[in-house]
Parts: C-alpha cells; sequence; structure tokens
C-alpha cells in the first residue's frame, strides 16, 4: 500500500504542477477568478490532511488567504510538496494504519491511507475542472493520465511553473 500511495501523491504533485504551468502559459487562465478559486481549494485541501498528518493544527482562516500572485500560490504548492514527500520519505505500512480524528473529517476519523487517497482523487477532480476551464481560454491541458505518467515518473517542476515575473 504504502508504494502505490508514494505513486499517487507523486504524480498528485507532478499533474498539479503540469496543469498551474499550462494555466500559467495562459493571461486569461491566470486572471480567471473560478480556475483561481479551484487552485486555492485543491492547495487548502491538500494542506488539510497534509497538516493532519503530522499532528499540526489546521488553521482555516490563515489557510484560506489567497496568494498574493500566482507565484505565491505556485510556491505554496512547491512548499505543501516538499512537507508530504518528507512524511512520506520516512512513513511505515503502520504509519498508514493510524487513524486521524477531528470535526472536519467527514464521519469524524479515517485512516492516514485513506486521507491521502482522498486527497489524490479530490486533487484529481478538481484538476478535471481547471481543465475544462483551461479550454474555455483557448489552450490545451497537459496530459496527467497516472498510467502514462508511470512509463517515466516525471517529477513535479515547479521552477518552470513560477516564472521570472513573481
Amino acid at each position: 500500500m504504502l508504494a502505490m500511495l508514494r505513486d499517487l501523491v507523486a504524480h498528485k504533485w507532478h499533474a498539479n504542477a503540469a496543469l498551474l504551468g499550462a494555466i500559467r502559459q495562459n493571461e486569461g487562465a491566470v486572471s480567471d477568478s473560478e480556475i483561481s478559486n479551484l487552485l486555492h481549494h485543491i492547495l487548502i485541501a491538500n494542506r488539510f490532511w497534509l497538516l493532519t498528518t503530522l499532528g499540526l493544527p489546521f488553521v482555516l482562516d490563515d489557510e484560506s488567504r489567497p496568494a498574493g500572485s500566482f507565484g505565491a500560490l505556485v510556491r505554496r504548492y512547491a512548499r505543501t510538496q516538499a512537507d508530504e514527500e518528507a512524511w512520506l520519505e520516512t512513513a511505515t505500512d503502520s504509519a498508514l494504519e493510524r487513524v486521524l480524528e477531528g470535526p472536519l473529517i467527514p464521519h469524524g476519523a479515517c485512516s492516514v491511507s485513506h486521507a491521502f487517497m482522498q486527497v489524490c482523487l479530490h486533487s484529481h477532480g478538481h484538476r478535471v475542472e481547471c481543465a475544462k476551464l483551461l479550454r474555455r481560454h483557448g489552450a490545451t491541458p497537459p496530459r496527467t493520465d497516472f498510467i502514462i505518467w508511470l512509463n517515466h515518473r516525471p517529477e513535479a517542476d515547479w521552477t518552470a511553473v513560477v516564472g521570472h515575473s513573481d
């Protein structure tokens, strides 16, 4: 299970970076409030599950503050990925079985492995929405299929996404 979750999480971050890179190349998409709101929502969900897994407080008011720029948003994604990967590098199968509890968790509790699965699927669903919105701006979303990613396993490339203007 741990190996599969590591693959799913690595793919999630690659797909997030690829989508953000495609959005970065289209000024209309960068300034689209619907896309911005979805991107921020994806990030908040990732941060909620990560912080909950780490046993750290999730302060909704702090996490809900929008980034000051597209580059700042991308940097928050990259930092969250780094923190998540650091935890996963040392995670064990027993760590995945640990039960997380809290009022923001549907039904009050779930295992760490279920939390990671949830955030991967949640991110995927909202990336699909963003891809559809990106098409409205005349852009072609990147191919981010998991099965295609498996062949070469490219890493998330945040430096290409941030750009020089932020």
